[in-house]
């Protein structure tokens, strides 16, 4: 009996499909089932391609009008669903396109042929879009001249368009190429300009280049990373219409090779992965608690996933419902850190209520009860009571006069002699007392006193691992809770966070220092899969000058931070007031929508510094005829396809939208009086993005 052909859709197939009318969808998903039931039938006419490239490529009729493109090989049992298009337009897409197997990596590969060598010799002429780096000053020098051919190809450059690549010589250059390369080759040959070797290229990725290649074996070509990063093999209808019906959910299919390895296989301990904003650090982590879910998750545990806020855990957990099978949601607990201390504490029965705010009425009393106690005559000033809690005793869990009298107090300026130490300790001796009285706890005493519990408890942990999302908004207290819940071995930790992003903890936290050590099992994301690069650059502009850490007593950089899309620049204007504003964002929502083809209204979200600017516009977009919807703790209205979406800064976290109005003070812009903390929230509001920003200033 011989073995079903294996159908597959490429990725290009998918995006091209989101970009047709609904009528039109529905009749290419009918045929697209009927094709993958049986792609040999003698009712599928394919049909020679005239002048086309590659002979494998043939025509598909799905009605008078539209034609899908399909790789029909001449040998073997691999059909591949490439493109779907007018009649005339499809047969033009398919004139220059070929689908090939590179010989190096075994991926397989579908190249645009035409006019690759003029358009590179056009791209010399451009402007550099960024300043040079040394690999781009010396413009006349090929970029990659020291490379041979096999080191290019194991890069992922095409075999067609090793020649090409041969002539680029800056990153200008490399940049107009970057539509037709692989987005592994496009990667590879950026983080070569950069400085980097072929070899830790590689060794980032799940990359084979130590084995022999049959370029006629697609079947097998279908397997590799690469592939599976633009190919996804369709084993039912059910398959086919689940891919189908969500063509712009491209994550839940496709990663990247570097992704990919990350994703897969054991660690021998913590893992940390850092990227800027649309570099997929979400994505990874989804798909790496799908996998522990699925391989290495005994009956009876699971794999807990938590981040930071309760609107961001709930949207991962919707994302996992269309990843996971039932099976595996099974296994896969998702939390935000704070929820989850609040069920621990219930199951203990530790009745205390946790303290967000210490402008709550129980806590403005008991500090203002504290306060009373402070010895005036070291002449402090009230704030500095404050900060000395947050950043020395809570930040470092000290609960003793004898720990507080060693405490390091870096960055404090203060300079505190032990006497001045042992008066200022009863203020928050007497807090604490307060606070308890009330039956109140501090967030962080919260996170410390659960961790002791772990620490004593006997019994078998209930998770097997734990992936950590937003790391960069966990303090000292919150990192240790969390190393105090599954026991240190293989595949335990799995943390992404970006320190550009960090709008919450008002303490950084060495990873090290909080038992959790990362050496050798760190890794960067470099390519922005979500925001336009013309985006990126003005967002990261905003950060001229501020100290991004790595999330471990180090620095971090966005030097090789790159899109791999491009659209226009983001509009900056300033507005008089709240109603300028408004009248702003209503002409920009007009203009998108005006100007837009797709078949879905483009969504908007108009991010906001305060709650109360964002209902002022909110209130002002509504009175104009605009439906709104406002994103809360509890609801991002991911459903909400036509109505405009209104968040502060902080709510905004973790969510994307094709544009978004930002409305910010003039003083968050990056002058000397604006913050890091207001820098770092322009950037994350700016960078959710992924294809229009609007920026406006307001007094």
């Amino acid at each position: 009996m011989s073995l079903k052909p294996k159908v597959a859709l490429s990725q290009d197939f998918l995006l091209q499909l989101a970009k047709l009318a609904v009528t039109v969808q529905t009749k290419v998903m009918r045929w697209a089932i009927l094709f993958q039931s049986d792609p040999t039938s003698a009712g599928i006419n394919y049909e020679s391609i005239h002048g086309a490239r590659d002979p494998n490529l043939k025509s598909v009729r799905i009605d008078r009008d539209w034609r899908g493109i399909v790789f029909k090989p001449s040998q073997g049992d691999v059909y591949v669903l490439l493109h779907v298009d007018h009649h005339d337009q499809a047969y033009r897409w398919a004139e220059n396109r070929k689908l090939t197997i590179n010989p190096v990596t075994g991926a397989m590969q579908l190249v645009t042929l035409e006019s690759v060598n003029e358009e590179a010799a056009a791209a010399r002429a451009l402007p550099a879009a960024e300043p040079a780096t040394a690999a781009s000053a010396e413009t006349e020098r090929p970029l990659f001249k020291a490379l041979d051919d096999r080191d290019l190809m194991s890069l992922g450059v095409p075999e067609d368009l090793v020649g090409s690549v041969r002539d680029i010589a800056s990153e200008t250059q490399l940049d107009a190429m970057q539509a037709r390369l692989p987005v592994e080759a496009y990667e590879g040959l950026f983080l070569v300009a950069a400085g980097d070797t072929v070899n830790q290229v590689l060794e980032a990725r799940e990359t084979r280049v130590d084995r022999t290649v049959d370029t006629g074996d697609f079947a097998t070509a279908l397997e590799t990373p690469e592939s599976r990063s633009r190919f996804v093999i369709v084993d039912g209808d059910e398959a086919m219409v689940a891919i189908m019906s969500a063509p712009l959910e491209q994550w839940r299919v496709f990663l990247h090779p570097t992704q990919s390895k990350l994703v897969n296989g054991d660690r021998s301990g913590p893992v940390r992965v850092l990227g800027g904003a649309g570099t997929g650090k979400t994505v990874v982590a989804m798909h790496r608690a799908k996998w522990l879910a699925e391989h290495r998750t005994p009956a009876g545990r699971k794999v807990l996933f938590t981040t930071f806020t309760r609107n961001l855990a709930n949207d991962i957990e919707q994302n996992l419902r269309t990843l996971c099978s039932r099976e595996t949601l099974e296994k896969v607990e998702v939390r935000n850190l704070d929820a989850w201390v609040h069920g621990f504490m219930r199951a203990h029965k530790l009745e205390h209520r946790i303290v967000y705010d210490r402008k709550q009425d129980g806590a403005q009393q008991a500090w203002e009860a504290a306060m009373a106690v402070r010895d005036t005559r070291l002449e402090l000033p009230d704030n500095f009571y404050q900060e000395e809690l947050e950043q020395v005793v809570l930040a470092q869990g000290i609960s003793t006069l004898d720990d507080y009298r060693t405490a390091r107090r870096t960055g404090r300026g203060t300079l505190l002699s032990r006497a001045k130490r042992d008066a200022i300790w009863p203020v928050f001796e007497e807090y604490r007392g307060q606070l308890s009285s009330r039956k109140l706890k501090e967030v962080d005493d919260a996170y410390r006193e659960v961790a002791e519990l772990l620490g004593v408890e006997t019994r078998t942990p209930d998770y097997s691992a734990v992936v950590i999302d937003e790391t960069q908004d966990f303090g000292p207290q919150a990192l240790k809770l969390i190393r105090a819940m599954v026991p240190a071995g293989t595949n335990d930790l799995f943390f992404v966070g970006d320190g550009h992003q960090r709008i919450y903890s008002r303490n950084r936290a060495a990873m090290s220092k909080c038992g959790i050590e990362i050496r050798g099992r760190s890794r960067k994301l470099y390519l922005n899969y979500r925001t336009t690069d013309e985006i990126r650059r003005q967002a990261v502009a905003l950060l001229e000058g501020c100290e991004i850490d790595d999330l471990d007593d180090g620095h971090d950089e966005n030097r090789r931070y790159k899109s791999l899309s491009h659209g226009p620049a983001p509009e900056i204007v300033s507005a008089s007031g709240l109603e300028g504003a408004a009248q702003e964002a209503i002409r920009f929502i007009k203009s998108i929508r005006s100007a837009s083809f797709s078949p879905t209204s483009p969504s908007f979200c108009v991010i906001a510094s305060s709650e109360k600017n964002r209902e002022a516009m909110s209130a002002l977009l509504r009175d104009a005829g605009l439906i709104g919807v406002t994103i809360s703790a509890q609801n991002n209205h991911a459903d909400a396809r036509d109505a405009i979406h209104f968040a502060t800064m902080h709510r905004a976290k973790g969510l994307e939208f094709e544009n978004v109005i930002v409305i910010a003070p003039s003083s968050y812009l990056g002058d000397a009086a604006a913050t890091q903390s207001q820098r770092r929230l322009l950037y994350v509001a700016l960078t959710r993005a992924r294809s229009g920003a609007m920026l406006v200033t307001i007094p």
